[in-house]
């Protein structure tokens, strides 16, 4: 349960973070593929926090 809790966590902040990334970086020209659109930014984001917070999972090795 708990690995399951942190993949969560980790999306929803990532989401968070590629949407605030869009709203107060962004791209103005337009020609950005990630961030000249929210949804773009903000599924970016969730997908690297989904990947990172896999960074923080123990591994439980059988001996």
């Amino acid at each position: 349960m708990k690995p399951m809790i942190l993949l969560t966590a980790g999306i929803i902040i990532g989401g968070i973070a590629g949407y605030a990334y869009y709203h107060f970086i962004g791209c103005t020209s337009g020609h950005c593929v990630i961030s000249s659109h929210p949804v773009n930014s903000t599924l970016y984001g969730a997908m690297m926090g989904g990947i990172v917070s896999q960074l923080f999972q123990r591994e439980n090795k059988l001996k």
